[in-house]
């Protein structure tokens, strides 16, 4: 189901939106929605402090981890395997 949402606006404002819009070949609605989704996406995204933060945590652990050759063929022996 779609819902309207009225927006009030300045004129200067509207012909601002309406000229980016124009610009994208795009209705104004179309822009603005798209824009309205891009911006609620942004705000579902982690801030890059958290993700720098979790990497940080991330590396302070030494695992024993093979060489990369080793590794590398420990990988490749995988894709050969037959599962059950």
């Amino acid at each position: 189901m779609t819902k309207r949402l009225q927006v009030l606006m300045d004129d200067s404002e509207l012909l601002v939106i309406q000229g980016l819009a124009h610009a994208r070949k795009m209705t104004t609605a179309e822009w603005v929605r798209h824009e309205l989704r891009e911006a609620a996406a942004e705000q579902q995204r982690p801030a890059p402090e958290a993700k720098l933060r979790a990497i940080g945590q991330a590396s302070a652990h030494d695992f024993p981890a093979p060489g990369i050759e080793q590794l590398l063929a420990e990988i490749e022996r995988g894709y050969t395997v037959d599962l059950p």
